[in-house]
């Protein structure tokens, strides 16, 4: 069996040219001069803090829970990136429905749609009720958001000498279930690094790889067509606090419209 390995070395480094030419041809084919990105999360898994990393500078606040969608701009490798950093939803509590709003109101910041949905899942204990609230806040773009989604895994750091793979197996059918759901799309990112790093590049190529799998961006009137047949069927229209946890009716939740929230930029 050993023997073999030379022998499957030389052939690897026989085609090894032509392999990277077509590489090169599908990156450039690939190529999008705008890329626009959504964020998804919990309200403290690193996101914003991985809207910094992508932007290259501290544009999104971390010291407190956004209530309200913050859009900004950078360049990458030639590209211009958008990002949208939209509210984070809480772990354990249900989540307001002006928040889910808002959180929807996201994907028509970056029109005419975003190319991606960044979910950022921070590497940890994975369970059924993140599995469920995922589920039910990424269920409010439709069931169509998931073609344009990838896992952004932070916080690797702490795996030490354990594989990101490795880690997905362990974790079991909850997260295997996220997975499924973008085709196994996901990206490790290491939030410790700042400025300028390859890893934003390679970020956005597997965006652009994704957009051309899929054939382009997310269009959130896509959302609305999904809804028209039960209109026409004239069945009660599902409320989106149906979709998941029910949002308590006396939460002390409620948003404060206090002046340290970021406006939206237009």
């Amino acid at each position: 069996m050993d023997t073999n390995k030379p022998l499957q070395a030389t052939a690897e480094n026989a085609t090894g040219p032509e392999e990277e030419n077509k590489k090169a041809a599908a990156k450039l084919a690939n190529h999008l001069a705008e890329i626009r990105l959504v964020m998804l999360g919990w309200r403290w898994p690193g996101k914003s803090l991985t809207g910094n990393t992508i932007i290259g500078r501290e544009e999104f606040r971390l010291e407190r829970a956004a209530e309200f969608c913050v859009k900004r701009q950078t360049e990458v490798q030639g590209r211009q990136v958008t990002v949208v950093d939209t509210p984070g939803w809480f772990s354990a509590q249900d989540t307001p429905p002006s928040y889910k709003q808002e959180l929807v109101r996201g994907a028509s910041l970056c029109p005419p749609g975003p190319h991606a949905f960044l979910l950022v899942v921070p590497v940890g204990m994975f369970t059924e009720v993140d599995r469920s609230r995922i589920e039910e806040h990424v269920s409010l773009f439709g069931e169509h958001v998931w073609k344009h989604t990838i896992v952004v895994f932070t916080w690797a750091e702490v795996l030490r000498t354990i594989s990101i793979e490795r880690y997905i197996r362990r974790e079991g059918k909850e997260l295997q279930w996220v997975l499924e759901k973008c085709k196994r799309r996901y990206f490790v990112i290491n939030n410790c690094v700042f400025e300028e790093h390859p890893q934003v590049g390679r970020l956005m190529e597997r965006v652009e790889k994704m957009v051309a799998e899929e054939g382009g961006y997310y269009n959130p009137e896509d959302l609305e067509k999904e809804k028209k047949p039960l209109d026409e069927n004239k069945n009660p229209p599902r409320d989106v606090q149906e979709l998941g946890a029910r949002p308590k009716q006396n939460s002390g939740l409620g948003l404060s419209k206090a002046v340290e929230v970021e406006p939206v930029s237009n």
